[in-house]
């Protein structure tokens, strides 16, 4: 399986080259003298390797070039300054709360088939029509709202015409007093 990973990671590295090779040097017919740039980075390599092995501080680094990229990784300050006892006693001081994260995917997973139902895998099949319902909904929103509109000036007429018709009755109301009153006190003759 590893050997099927690393296969597959030189393929892409090669097929990376091969696209910076195109980019620089241009398309496969190029120019015949062009260098390929895999053999230049295989001179700098062995001349890298040629100079290294000749200095022995350089060999000692390259010993500890493991040690550097172990200590470069973020979980190693983790594992160092974090012991595992209280590594365990965050574990069981969050317990609740992984607890209620457990059950809570507990009952998405039970209702895992309910998300697998006919109904919902036919959803994008109706959307033609949901949209198409979305679409007569805003059109009786927009009449209901003319509708309501319309209304509200008929109650507003309607009010103006009643606080007439109360002014009128009042006037009249009055000249009738005004006459009632005026007959009640005709002197008498004497």
């Amino acid at each position: 399986m590893a050997a099927a990973a690393t296969a597959a990671e030189v393929q892409q590295l090669q097929g990376r080259l091969e696209a910076v090779e195109e980019r620089v040097f241009g398309a496969a017919g190029g120019p015949a003298g062009a260098r390929k740039i895999a053999d230049g980075m295989v001179k700098v390599h062995v001349a890298l390797g040629n100079i290294a092995s000749k200095r022995e501080r350089v060999k000692i680094l390259y010993k500890k070039i493991e040690d550097v990229i172990k200590y470069l990784d973020p979980q190693y300050i983790d594992r160092m300054a974090v012991p595992d006892a209280m590594k365990l006693q965050f574990i069981l001081a969050e317990e609740p709360s992984i607890l209620a994260q457990v059950a809570l995917l507990e009952q998405v997973d039970s209702l895992k088939p309910y998300l697998d139902s006919a109904h919902i895998k036919a959803a994008p099949d109706h959307a033609a029509r949901l949209q198409r319902l979305s679409q007569i909904h805003i059109q009786q929103q927009d009449h209901c709202e003319a509708v309501t509109q319309n209304i509200r000036l008929l109650l507003e007429d309607y009010n103006r015409m009643t606080l007439l018709l109360s002014k009128q009755f009042v006037q009249w109301d009055e000249m009738l007093a005004q006459m009632e009153a005026a007959k009640q006190v005709k002197p008498v003759p004497e």
